[in-house]
């Protein structure tokens, strides 16, 4: 679809888009041949090391290309990079025609005007809204430490992160309950619903989709998300936040991309894609800690040191917690929330002696890639020395890709890693968790790289907050 074509076109209904659900076309179709198996990552893995780095896939009438290799990254996010489009289809109902979404002219007019928010400049501003929600999770793990109980620990950042963007990006407390909209978030993500519903439509003679279909529930409940936001009480009642930053966009005659319309689509974007990958990076983080305590003292160590009894970090204290964004980034190069990035070809291409047509799709297998012995010293180990000063600059180029590449690459990134910098210190040394999962924890592979059945953990408090 041209950019034209997108911004002339009328916003669906949230009934429209559960119509849209079950789709042969859509992203969810691309996901299921990866259900199959525990070890989907390891099949995907092998047949890229056995067929040089591309795996084409041929599914009814089109055909998908794996690749697993540095230079096909380079070619298709940064030298042909308009020539390879983002595919999103099946992920509208959630993000509209957002700045994730969509290429081209519209991409560039609605990411530019964000930037600012994102600058260096700005994000100490953020720390005491992040703070904030920083320490309401540690009142509600007191309480968890205190009753014993066991909890699924993605949800737990989820909220959090959610708690955290809301605060930070909008100036307000998130109005609406965040548990309930996690819910909605993993029904709408789960492949099998979406199988389940392309089955219905295919077999059963499914004609209309109403809201008691799991995925077509979570569109409603969605849709109800942004102007719930816009419409509670400001926080802190701040002049200069992104909230109003898209209102004065709204109201500007001379920018009509930015109707309300599209000022709620990029709400959509940070409330979910910002808040899913900040929650699993730092779910993981907290696993991986687990698994190694004496990587743990370490983290704590750097937060007693650096921190101490300060009510909230500053600016300068992030930076020099390198050791807790080290153990960040291996994280995210062992378990990168965004596994693969999907993109349609929009000319005549030739990757590695495979021809690739318009409309055929490319899948760029970041996971593979930061698993491959031939980027990475043993790779399948938890090692965030790799991300110490100094051996950044031995790192191939595109070996390492948690926030995308190129021009394209996810703009809040940086925001992400302060989030996870600042809850992880300070939410280790106070409290203790203890995985009661099981080891290996297997994936769920949706359009991120979640843990199937979660992660599971219960708290023992170390020491109280004065």
């Amino acid at each position: 679809m041209t950019d034209t074509a997108d911004t002339a076109s009328a916003p669906k209904s949230v009934k429209d888009h559960a119509q849209s659900l079950g789709q042969e076309h859509s992203i969810w179709f691309k996901l299921t041949p990866f259900m199959k198996g525990d070890d989907p990552m390891g099949t995907v893995n092998r047949l890229l090391k056995k067929m040089n780095g591309v795996v084409p896939i041929k599914m009814r009438d089109e055909k998908i290309f794996m690749l697993g290799k540095v230079e096909h990254f380079d070619r298709i996010f940064v030298k042909k990079v308009d020539q390879y489009h983002k595919f999103f289809s099946g992920l509208e109902p959630i993000f509209g025609k957002s700045m994730i979404t969509v290429d081209g002219a519209l991409w560039q007019n609605v990411r530019t005007p964000q930037q600012k928010s994102f600058h260096p400049k700005v994000y100490a501003e953020y720390i005491p809204h992040l703070q904030s929600a920083i320490d309401r999770k540690e009142e509600m793990w007191a309480k968890r430490a205190e009753s014993g109980e066991s909890f699924e620990m993605v949800e737990e950042t989820w909220t959090l992160a959610c708690d955290m963007i809301s605060k930070a990006l909008f100036d307000r407390e998130f109005p609406i309950n965040a548990n309930a909209v996690y819910g909605a978030v993993k029904a709408y993500t789960s492949v099998g619903n979406h199988k389940e519903l392309r089955l219905k439509k295919e077999h059963d003679g499914l004609v209309e989709v109403t809201s008691e279909e799991a995925a077509a529930g979570a569109i409603e409940a969605w849709h109800t998300v942004p102007d719930a936001i816009i419409n509670s009480d400001p926080w802190k009642g701040r002049e200069n936040t992104l909230l109003t930053l898209f209102q004065e966009l709204e109201a500007d005659p001379d920018n009509p991309t930015y109707d309300h319309e599209q000022a709620i689509d990029e709400m959509k974007q940070y409330l979910w894609a910002g808040t899913e990958t900040t929650a699993l990076t730092m779910a993981w983080c907290v696993y991986n800690l687990t698994q190694n305590p004496e990587m743990m003292e370490k983290v704590r160590a750097e937060a007693d040191e650096i921190i101490g009894d300060k009510a909230e970090p500053t600016w300068d204290d992030l930076l020099k917690m390198t050791y807790t964004r080290s153990v960040i980034q291996e994280t995210m190069r062992m378990y990168p929330p965004a596994w693969a990035l999907i993109r349609e070809a929009k000319e005549e291409d030739e990757i590695d002696g495979h021809k690739i047509m318009p409309g055929d799709k490319v899948v760029a297998c970041c996971y593979s890639v930061h698993m491959n012995e031939e980027y990475w010293s043993e790779p399948e180990k938890f090692k965030p020395e790799r991300f110490e000063k100094g051996q950044m600059k031995k790192r191939v180029k595109y070996s390492y890709m948690p926030f995308g590449a190129g021009k394209r690459a996810c703009i809040g990134g940086q925001l992400a890693m302060i989030e996870n910098t600042m809850a992880l210190g300070q939410l280790m040394r106070r409290f203790e968790p203890e995985y009661v999962g099981v080891t290996p924890v297997p994936f769920n592979i949706t359009v991120t790289l979640t843990p199937k059945g979660g992660l599971h953990f219960k708290l023992h408090e170390r020491k109280k907050k004065a």
